[in-house]
């Protein structure tokens, strides 16, 4: 079935974003989503808050060659997006940006509300199953359809959370279809470890003020211990690293020296075992105690180990646990406009491009760029149609 609309495979936030450019300039758009309903994992991210953009340069963080595209709709163009659709913003100590409603549903409302009265419509649980020809073939509820329509957004998310939709499989029909894909690796993920039987007790605890460093990459913040491992906002920060090399060093104390922590370990410890010595002395709590007897036996030079204290990482988690995915359509396959050089009038955007984005809002800025920028695209490729 020919349409005269422009269809969009995928209403996450790329999706959504490229939607919204085109249906402003008065093109009808269709959404189709394989989910129940739109925005599953936007919902999901925002459940403990949305984090929508950092307050900051962000350019930097991504790529070269997506920096034009982040640059055209930027962490201050992100916030005032949000105060458009009526969603108040503020920035928090760490420099992250939320709605005030800090929940994800309150904005997703806004904008459908929004793109319902701009002409664009869905389809739920239709499931893309790649090309017949020209036409795009998906398997619904009322059996399989072929439309062909007058161009195409793909915006079907990485390979991590399948449950919420993204699973990856679009990768071999891509691939299939003659595009070039970098491998999926995850990111922003947790990490195992070859934890002894007393660490089960911390399991869920967090290990607070710490310098956590991988490689010659270093960040203060936080992590939480899990049964299996370690995961949270430092050790995301790291995962790159991580990833290719599980090596993750502790400083229990950074607001101290070395030297320092001597002096206080010189004092005489009397009668009280070493570890009451090191709390007392140290101040340090039952984890870090834990974390510090876990790394091996203690040396002669406590102080040392405190500063540099190992973790034994094993490998990192699932993809499918990870918070996104690295790899995918690589930007060889596709024009400045993202659309796939191989199939013309056919444009991506989202994480199934092949970037990388530590969480701190930059995922979510950058997911809004690329389908804010693959939407002009097709307003380009539909105004040079014969």
């Amino acid at each position: 079935m020919a349409s005269d609309a422009v269809w969009i495979v995928g209403g996450g936030p790329a999706g959504l974003a490229a939607a919204e450019v085109i249906s402003t300039a008065g093109v009808p758009v269709v959404i189709t989503e394989a989910k129940l309903s739109l925005g599953w994992k936007f919902l999901m991210a925002g459940k403990s808050g949305l984090n929508l953009t950092k307050e900051e340069d962000v350019l930097p963080t991504f790529p070269a060659w997506l920096r034009p595209i982040v640059a055209q709709f930027d962490s201050d163009a992100v916030q005032d997006w949000a105060r458009g659709l009526g969603q108040e913003v503020f920035t928090g100590s760490s420099g992250r940006v939320f709605p005030k409603a800090m929940k994800g549903a309150p904005l997703l409302r806004a904008w459908l509300k929004r793109l319902q009265s701009q002409d664009v419509t869905a389809q739920t649980r239709w499931r893309w199953t790649g090309w017949e020809q020209e036409a795009l073939r998906f398997e619904t509820l009322n059996g399989p359809q072929r439309i062909t329509p007058r161009a195409t957004a793909l915006a079907l998310g990485g390979a991590s959370w399948s449950r919420l939709g993204s699973d990856g499989l679009w990768a071999d029909t891509l691939r299939e279809d003659g595009a070039s894909l970098s491998p999926f690796r995850p990111a922003n993920m947790g990490f195992d470890a070859a934890w002894s039987p007393h660490m089960a007790q911390f399991a869920g605890h967090a290990v607070k003020n710490v310098a956590v460093s991988a490689g010659r990459e270093t960040v203060r913040g936080e992590f939480v211990i899990t049964k299996t491992g370690v995961e949270g906002s430092a050790i995301y920060a790291l995962s790159r690293t991580l990833r290719d090399t599980p090596q993750l060093m502790l400083d229990l104390m950074p607001d101290h020296s070395r030297a320092a922590l001597c002096a206080r370990l010189a004092k005489p410890r009397g009668k009280a075992t070493l570890t009451n010595h090191l709390r007392k002395a140290l101040k340090l709590d039952p984890l870090k105690l834990a974390l510090l007897r876990e790394a091996g036996p203690l040396p002669e030079d406590i102080a040392a180990r405190v500063k540099a204290c190992p973790v034994p990482l094993t490998g990192s988690r699932p993809i499918d646990e990870a918070i996104s995915t690295a790899g995918g359509l690589h930007p060889s396959a596709l024009t400045e406009t993202l659309m796939l050089k191989h199939r013309p009038g056919t444009f991506a955007a989202g994480e199934m491009l092949d970037w990388e984005a530590p969480t701190g809002g930059y995922l979510l800025t950058g997911c809004f760029a690329t389908g804010r920028h693959a939407g002009r695209g097709v307003l380009t490729y539909l105004s040079t149609e014969c």
